[in-house]
């Protein structure tokens, strides 16, 4: 058996009806905050989420290491505690910056979680094992898929059990010498706009990012096997990929 079909025979059947990138959010829940999980746990579909490791090696869940953006405040994760964090911070809809422990709890592994590792000055391996450590209470390694921008922490989780998808963007392509490393690869969504990545899918098993529209998704879905989007209709993507 091809290696691709094991592991499409290994990946959970979610997962191949769209990912919400990051939470199931819109006007009034938030990136990647509880409320957008919960959307996602609601609809019935994967969620994607990013992580940071905060000075007291735990993980916070953001996009940005800076957390201008989602707070209004300036303020990189990596150099604070979860306490700095929280007594200074909150999310734009008022609700803190979750824990990565808060929403494993809050999800009870009814959906399978993306989980994005976020690197910070070189932070690969105690960041690897942060998430190691997070992830021991997960009963179905199904329930996990973990990518990355960099390689190493995934590489540093090969013994994990998890399924791992190495994020590759078309600005940085080094990372594509790593491709034959993991179980998958996460294109960003123009390389398939280079037909020789068009071809990909007959060896490895794909997702882009990020669809943002039902066109979006249709230009790329004869070369994927399913999609992290946003901004477009859920059950849209999920009765597609099915």
């Amino acid at each position: 058996m091809l290696k691709r079909e094991k592991v499409l025979e290994a990946t959970h059947p979610l997962i191949l009806k769209g990912i919400c990138h990051r939470g199931l959010h819109n006007a009034n829940d938030i990136e990647n905050g509880m409320r957008a999980f919960q959307n996602a746990v609601e609809a019935g579909m994967a969620l994607e989420l990013d992580v940071h490791l905060t000075t007291d090696g735990q993980l916070i869940v953001c996009h940005d290491s800076d957390l201008s953006r989602v707070t209004g405040k300036a303020g990189i994760i990596e150099d604070m505690t979860v306490q700095e964090i929280r007594e200074q911070y909150t999310l734009l809809d008022g609700e803190p910056l979750p824990l990565l422990s808060e929403v494993l709890d809050m999800v009870k592994e009814r959906v399978p979680i993306v989980l994005e590792m976020k690197v910070w000055n070189k932070n690969r391996k105690p960041l690897a094992n942060a998430v190691r450590e997070a992830l021991k209470g997960i009963r179905d390694k199904r329930n996990i898929l973990l990518i990355s921008f960099d390689p190493f922490p995934l590489l540093y989780l090969k013994s994990s059990g998890f399924m791992r998808q190495l994020l590759i963007s078309t600005i940085y392509r080094k990372t594509l010498l790593f491709r034959r490393c993991f179980e998958g690869l996460d294109l960003d969504k123009r390389f398939l706009e280079e037909k020789r990545f068009q071809s990909y899918r007959k060896k490895y098993v794909i997702n882009v990012w990020t669809v943002t529209s039902k066109e979006d998704f249709e230009r790329v879905l004869p070369y994927v096997d399913t999609v992290t989007f946003q901004d477009t209709d859920a059950e849209y993507i999920r009765s597609r990929l099915g």
